[in-house]
């Protein structure tokens, strides 16, 4: 037990400042921000390629941890002086050595790029505005559909990001944070908002198994946004919710309540934010603090 409690410490000193590593399966909970920089820099580069290829690109993570499947949250923007920040929380099956490349080596559906694109359309919707994007892999998700009908992994990481959305108010409190999460990631952001800071402002949910709630207004003093394409297989999930079995309603369900994001150019169930698509966009004019529910459509 000494020797367990004493490679955490080592390994939390490694990380960085502030950056605490429970023992699994418990969520890692990032803090510290900006501090970490240095401490998961130096883990890359230990940890050899593609780890090391990151940080030697000049890449920016809060977390790194390359136990397991991985955690990783990156940085894109200027975290620190940023006044509009989207956190972008990846589904089922999403691992750290899927990251960059994606499941299945399919690059839209990594949630590096995901971010990147993300982005970049708010660098050209409005280039003056102070923006960043965090693609957060700060859970385990679960590992394919069947061990996803449970909430469990969902729970634990609502937790470890409400502890970062905490820390982001703290260190900036007139910041507004959007919460977007694809798939299973839909219902970690949701439960995260539930007793989230203030600065969260709106949750947005792009292909969602569920929300934890029944109905938006369940999430009180928050926007709820959906994009559910036709195409999307998650439709085909039943909207059950039995003691440790399903989620309710999807977010993409009208009956659900949420503000309906348009979803042309997307196709299936990974494409939401890929470029040139309607998505994408409107979830730029989201995180921007521009979005018009009678212009962007909605769903009640």
């Amino acid at each position: 037990m000494r020797r367990r409690g004493a490679s955490r410490v080592a390994l939390a000193a490694l990380l960085g400042v502030n950056l605490v590593l429970p023992t699994r399966p418990e969520p890692v909970a990032a803090a510290g921000l900006v501090e970490a920089y240095p401490g998961t820099t130096a883990a890359m580069r230990a940890a050899g390629p593609p780890y090391a290829d990151w940080a030697a690109d000049g890449r920016r993570f809060l977390m790194f941890d390359p136990r397991g499947d991985g955690r990783a949250v990156e940085v894109l923007g200027d975290l620190a002086g940023a006044d509009r920040i989207a956190v972008l929380v990846p589904g089922v099956g999403s691992t750290l050595a899927d990251f960059d490349r994606g499941l299945g080596g399919l690059a839209h559906r990594a949630p590096a790029v995901q971010a990147g694109q993300l982005y970049r359309e708010l660098r050209a919707v409005d280039p003056a505005a102070r923006v960043a994007v965090l693609a957060w892999l700060g859970y385990d998700p679960p590992d394919g559909v069947l061990t996803a009908a449970g909430g469990v992994s969902a729970r634990r990481g609502a937790a470890g990001l409400a502890v970062l959305l905490r820390e982001l108010a703290a260190r900036s409190p007139a910041a507004t944070i959007t919460l977007v999460g694809h798939s299973y990631g839909a219902l970690v952001v949701s439960l995260a908002a539930a007793d989230a800071p203030a600065q969260v402002g709106d949750v947005v949910s792009l292909g969602g198994v569920g929300a934890g709630v029944q109905h938006a207004d369940d999430l009180r003093g928050r926007r709820f946004w959906a994009a559910e394409a036709p195409t999307d297989w998650i439709r085909r999930v039943p909207s059950v919710r039995l003691p440790g079995l399903g989620f309710g309603r999807r977010p993409g369900d009208p009956a659900f309540g949420a503000r309906a994001l348009p979803v042309g150019g997307v196709a299936g169930h990974d494409d939401y934010l890929a470029p040139g698509s309607s998505t994408l966009v409107a979830v730029a004019a989201v995180v921007l603090g521009d979005a018009d529910a009678d212009r962007v459509g909605d769903a009640r």
